[in-house]
């Protein structure tokens, strides 16, 4: 059977009440919000580390203060960090070891709490039953929760090797492109100079970062659905990219909806964020007022890391509800082979086999 003739015969729920769905079993859920929130803000935090310490290696090592660091232009900057770093090979090392270690560390950790996260939210989506549907009342929510420690605990344990596989797959990828967009980049300063070239290259480079950004979201989205992938068929990680493969070719149309959808939301409180810094900076103006700045900053840190995990676990939840659908019809379309004639004939809904 092809994808078309699967896409065709499947049914599949609309966009509109998958995404509700995913909503709801997210908030239903709501405490996985809160530890999505958690591990990526401690991958964050672990980061900072080395990399502030790399800052005033740095400075030492120019032998001048941050801000006159900082004073110059990028094209200046730039090439003098990395020529400080580059004569300096023992400080280059280390600070590469530290930023390493911390790198793969921490983000191990966030992969093993993934696991657990989509283990539970998976059997959240399947016993949820029609909570989409209204009216909508607080047992559909208590039926939807599937919140509890040994549960989560699990998932970790059964899905962790292999989302760490998948996880530094995810980082080699990451790790290739910023190598070849940093080669592109750096490689183009050296013209900047030249007056003929500075604008051809400013547009390049921009070109160059737009490419970037959609290639590593596409990455992204497909990684997703391969923890998904093989989270609930509980197959290893090349199994779970050819099948996560197939799932996208023939769920292409609802999938791409919860893409974009999601994409949209996420543009708009990135934007609001902005917007809400900004105003932060203005109000910092104000002697008085400058004062409640810092719990403002710290509020709406919160707010922003908990609206984009929540609006990640409603993406979640909406790629679950397509692929259970998925698989139900792939389950009823599989091909059985047929003694009498010996051939091979596809199960379809409605159909039965002599």
């Amino acid at each position: 059977m092809s994808a078309s003739d699967v896409q065709e015969t499947s049914g599949a729920p609309g966009l509109k009440a998958t995404l509700k769905r995913g909503a709801l079993v997210a908030a239903a859920n709501w405490p996985l919000v809160a530890v999505q929130f958690v591990a990526e803000s401690t991958l964050k935090l672990l980061l900072a580390v080395p990399v502030v310490g790399g800052i005033f290696l740095v400075v030492l090592l120019l032998g001048a203060n941050a801000e006159e660091l900082l004073s110059g232009e990028v094209r200046e900057i730039v090439p003098e960090v990395f020529a400080a770093m580059r004569h300096n090979i023992p400080a280059l090392v280390a600070f590469s070891i530290a930023f390493g270690v911390v790198l793969l560390g921490g983000s191990a950790l966030t992969f093993v709490v993934k696991g657990g996260t989509v283990s539970l939210l998976a059997a959240a989506e399947a016993k949820a039953g029609a909570i989409e549907r209204p009216p909508l009342r607080i047992q559909a929510i208590r039926r939807a929760n599937a919140i509890a420690i040994d549960p989560f605990l699990e998932g970790c344990q059964r899905l962790w090797r292999r989302y760490v596989k998948l996880g530094g797959c995810l980082l080699a990828v990451y790790g290739v492109t910023a190598t070849l967009y940093f080669a592109f980049v750096f490689g183009g300063l050296r013209l900047v100079g030249n007056p003929g070239v500075l604008l051809g290259w400013t547009v390049a480079a921009f070109f160059a970062s737009s490419v970037v950004v959609v290639w590593i979201t596409l990455v992204n989205f497909f990684y997703l659905l391969t923890q998904i992938v093989i989270a609930v068929e509980n197959v290893g990680v090349r199994s779970g990219l050819r099948r996560a493969f197939h799932f996208v070719r023939t769920s292409l149309r609802e999938i791409a909806g919860i893409f974009g959808v999601v994409l949209l939301l996420a543009t708009i409180a990135t934007i609001a964020s902005i917007v809400a810094t900004a105003g932060f900076g203005l109000i910092n103006l104000v002697p008085l007022l400058g004062l409640a700045v810092l719990p403002l900053q710290i509020a709406a840190w919160l707010v922003r890391g908990f609206v984009f995990q929540y609006l990640a676990l409603t993406a979640l939840g909406a790629y679950l509800t397509h692929h259970r659908h998925y698989l139900g019809v792939a389950a009823r379309a599989t091909p059985v082979y047929d003694l009498t004639n010996g051939r091979a004939e596809e199960t379809l809904p409605g159909k039965r086999l002599a």
